[in-house]
């Protein structure tokens, strides 16, 4: 590797690690990285990976405010828990697990998991991937690039894209994009490493390398085609590279038993806490998922709410650079480029598109060293390119460069919002450091992720009645009208079910259910539910309840009961609004003017 090369990697491997410090996380085991991380002390610590005593991961989680919610894990009808995520970041966690368990013990700090000692050693340890990667990152583009572009291209990718977030600031380090980042480059260098000698140790590496990969998130089997098609330019060269498997079919074997081994580990949790080898984790939000047949691509690249070359548009010389590629090293080509798709196809395809709070993409993150050599044959490109050209083009990227850094610096101060952008409130606050009120309109509608939807700026929309079942054909209800009778035998009330498309075209509205409710003196108040919910391909999500239980139910009297509900973020348009009134009692009672009012945006 070239000096000046080591020398770039030195000065960005401090400012990584300065970033680190000076962004430093009061709690890093805490929301998604909690429940990576949880498969460690339930099965180390407290012998119950099951999680049969959820009192003491629950007390814990209040101590250390890990998380607002157990969103982390589903309770199965067998009385345990199933974790959300898979158990690869776990593993690669348990090097800094293992440490903080060493010095909670040396200074006398709690043995739970959670205390000090284990989120320092974490939150050190996450910083050590970030420097394996970049370092081996260097080493990568040294073999394809001089020093000069090498040394731009980790520029680029440090300063330049939204990798300063999501490997330095605020505690992502932790996140798996920072870890699978590192996975990615330690595959390139594998893969060039074994194609040059075709040495058993570095198949044995890659085996290991892909099959974590693919544990901490199953999508990640793509990196497969980065091996697999390395050297594959057209069919002649393919027919060589089946040779060369064919010849060294021992070490295809091998491989394929370790990826397997690996992802087996997976497969045997599932079936020993879910009942069966393959289970949808995430069922416990049956609004969170792929969306295969129908992605977001065009969202996820271009909306100004999070669109990857809005927020970090520098990669588009990095797409750019794949002609490049092509034209300059297609042995390579192929390899990079079916990977780039079928990520792409698959991390777009996800239905919460703009993955929560991030800036920018942060799910194309790790793919990142693959995009650095793309970044670099574009580099190199220039050369070819008239004065005039390549200074315009230059001209450019310097100011990509200047913009990333500015814009994360407004994401810092809040100013670029971590998930409510639109495309209004960007231009209108575009290079500014402060915001006002009026800016603040601007934004996505403010979602309450605590579950209670509180309705108080009724004057910025536009009511109408949805639907309204008075009844009128039953006995006798309210006023001398009819009532729908709910007992043993009629457990369900009728439904108010519609399409969000048939509903709104706005990107969210609100929705006001009243209804009137008898009970007879002989009936219990905890014994019905009002439940409104949104449907997606015939699962509930967005899933709530009214009790009669936590309201003030009157026997013997009609009484009014009056929800309203935020609508979600809809997976489709396509998705049903249903709402309707649940009985669990043995007595009869009466239900009348059941309805549903519509609040859309102005």
């Amino acid at each position: 590797m070239h000096r000046n090369s080591k020398i770039t990697f030195f000065v960005l491997a401090l400012f990584v690690v300065a970033l680190n410090f000076i962004f430093a996380p009061g709690n890093i085991i805490s929301w998604d990285v909690y429940g990576y991380y949880l498969y460690l002390p339930t099965t180390f610590i407290y012998h119950d990976l099951g999680i049969l005593n959820d009192g003491v991961i629950l007390d814990l989680m209040e101590q250390y405010k890990s998380s607002a919610t157990f969103y982390q894990a589903t309770k199965v009808p067998e009385g345990h828990y199933v974790m959300k995520y898979s158990m690869g970041m776990a593993i690669l966690y348990l090097p800094s697990f293992l440490l903080g368990w060493l010095g909670s013990v040396i200074f006398d700090y709690r043995v739970d998991g959670f205390s000090l000692p284990f989120q320092y050693a974490l939150f050190l340890g996450s910083i050590t991937y970030s420097i394996i990667g970049l370092w081996f990152l260097t080493r990568v583009l040294d073999r394809f690039f001089n020093w000069k572009i090498t040394s731009l291209v980790l520029a680029l990718i440090v300063l330049g894209t939204n990798y300063m977030v999501h490997i330095s600031m605020y505690g992502q380090n932790a996140m798996s994009q920072n870890y699978l980042f590192t996975g990615y480059v330690l595959v390139l260098w594998l893969t060039i490493k074994w194609h040059e000698k075709y040495k058993f140790k570095y198949a044995v590496g890659l085996a290991i390398a892909m099959g974590l990969m693919a544990l901490s998130r199953p999508t990640e089997i793509v990196v497969l085609a980065i091996p697999v098609l390395w050297g594959v330019s057209n069919k002649e060269t393919l027919l060589k590279k089946w040779g060369v498997f064919r010849t060294l079919k021992k070490q295809v074997i091998v491989t394929g038993l370790i990826i397997g081994g690996i992802g087996f580990l997976q497969l045997l949790y599932w079936k020993i806490y879910a009942g069966k080898f393959l289970f949808n984790s995430y069922g416990g939000n049956p609004g969170e998922g792929l969306e295969l047949l129908s992605p977001f691509t065009k969202k996820f690249l271009f909306s100004f709410r999070k669109g990857w070359l809005i927020y970090t548009p520098i990669m588009t010389f990095a797409i750019f650079g794949f002609y490049q590629v092509y034209k300059r090293n297609r042995a390579i080509f192929y390899s990079l480029v079916v990977y780039f798709i079928a990520n792409l196809y698959l991390v777009s395809s996800w239905s919460n598109w703009w993955y929560a709070q991030s800036f920018s993409q942060r799910a194309m993150v790790s793919s990142y060293p693959i995009m650095a050599i793309g970044i670099g044959y574009f580099l190199v490109s220039l050369k070819d390119l008239k004065l005039t050209q390549r200074s315009l083009v230059v001209s450019v990227l310097a100011f990509f460069l200047g913009l990333n850094i500015f814009q994360t610096i407004q994401f810092d101060k809040g100013v670029i919002h971590a998930d409510r952008m639109t495309a209004a409130y960007y231009w209108a606050t575009f290079g500014k450091l402060k915001v006002t009120k009026e800016d603040q309109k601007l934004l996505l509608i403010n979602r309450n992720y605590t579950g209670t939807d509180a309705f108080s700026n009724e004057e910025n929309y536009n009511a109408e009645i949805l639907e309204e079942l008075t009844f009128d054909e039953y006995e006798l209800g309210v006023n001398g009208a009819g009532a729908f009778k709910l007992d043993a035998a009629q457990i369900y009330s009728p439904s108010i079910e519609k399409s969000f498309k048939e509903i709104t075209g706005k990107d969210h509205c609100w929705f006001r259910i009243t209804t009137q409710v008898f009970l007879p003196d002989s009936a219990t108040v905890d014994d019905f539910s009002l439940v409104v919910q949104f449907t997606h391909k015939g699962f509930a999500y967005n899933y709530k309840t009214v009790e009669s239980k936590n309201i003030d139910i009157v026997p013997g009297t009609w009484n009014t009961i009056k929800f309203d509900y935020l609508s979600p973020e809809v997976r489709n348009s396509k998705d049903s609004f249903k709402t309707f009134v649940w009985y669990r009692g043995k007595k009869a009672i009466l239900l009348d003017d059941f309805k549903v009012e519509v609040f859309t945006p102005k």
